[in-house]
């Protein structure tokens, strides 16, 4: 079989003893990074007695024939560098080859920077979707938060120190200045700290360039309790009166408890219909 097994995303202490005791026991392990399980087994004290492989991005296609046939006899430990495997980590090539082979898979559960940071932040947790990191490039950051502005659930995101700014920035321009939203970083770290607030306050938080790996939580779009129509038909009036566009849809959603990124795309959408 193939055990799915969570590592610390910072704190050691979070090592589960089921963690330990596979370690410890286990003859075959697929590891992110072989340099930084013998850190993790070593800062444990435990002494590895196994075969190790890398399984990373690069070569997850590759090994799966190989790690597929010892794991059809034996099992097989999967681990990253933190967090659970196949979760923004490779794994999940092999997980897919693995069922469609009719291998077992089963799972160590541990540490998890999508949860830790979604429970923290102080925003709805009854749903929500995982995003995976966001794109290098402010282009597309900025395409992937306008097809998430009508998403009503909260989104959580994996970002770098170096980029949450930008991020902050183009996630304002396309979702609005006043979403609520929270950055976590250095989760489970001595230094961990959440920083909650708009998306317009947490960017100029952004501004004394935090370090640490980030998590960016932002609150889903609001749902439009007044009929969507209507309050179209308000913000092409006022367009009509010599309004423009986002001042209309600032005054309507505003009287309206609406959101403001929601009622600019079905504007929009009613105006391109209009030409066609």
């Amino acid at each position: 079989m193939l055990i799915l097994a969570a590592t610390p995303i910072g704190n050691l202490s979070d090592a589960s003893p089921r963690l330990v005791e596979h370690l410890r026991e286990s003859r075959f392990i697929a590891a992110e990074d072989t340099r930084s399980l013998l850190k993790l087994a070593n800062s444990l004290g435990i002494k590895l007695n196994a075969r190790l492989f890398s399984l990373h991005e690069h070569n997850e296609g590759d090994r799966i024939e190989s790690i597929l046939e010892i794991a059809a006899e034996e099992s097989v430990l999967v681990v990253s560098d933190a967090g659970m495997p196949t979760v923004s980590d490779p794994g999940f090539l092999l997980v897919r080859a693995a069922v469609a082979a009719g291998i077992e898979v089963t799972v160590i559960p541990g540490p998890s920077a999508v949860l830790s940071a979604l429970a923290v932040s102080g925003l709805p947790t009854d749903r929500f979707s995982f995003e995976g990191f966001l794109p290098r490039k402010s282009g597309d950051r900025r395409k992937t938060f306008a097809s998430l502005a009508r998403e009503s659930r909260t989104m959580v995101f994996f970002e770098s120190p170096h980029r949450i700014l930008e991020s902050l920035q183009d996630a304002a321009a396309e979702l609005g200045v006043d979403r609520r939203a929270s950055v976590s970083r250095e989760l489970t770290k001595k230094f961990e700290h959440t920083e909650r607030g708009t998306l317009a306050e947490l960017a100029t938080w952004a501004n004394t360039e935090p370090r640490g790996e980030m998590v960016l939580v932002i609150a889903g779009a609001e749902v439009i309790e007044a009929k969507p129509d209507d309050l179209i038909q308000q913000v092409l009036a006022l367009i009509e009166d010599g309004a423009r566009l986002k001042e209309a849809v600032a005054e309507i959603a505003s009287a309206a408890g609406a959101s403001k990124s929601e009622l600019y795309q079905l504007v929009l959408e009613q105006r391109q219909a209009s030409k066609n």
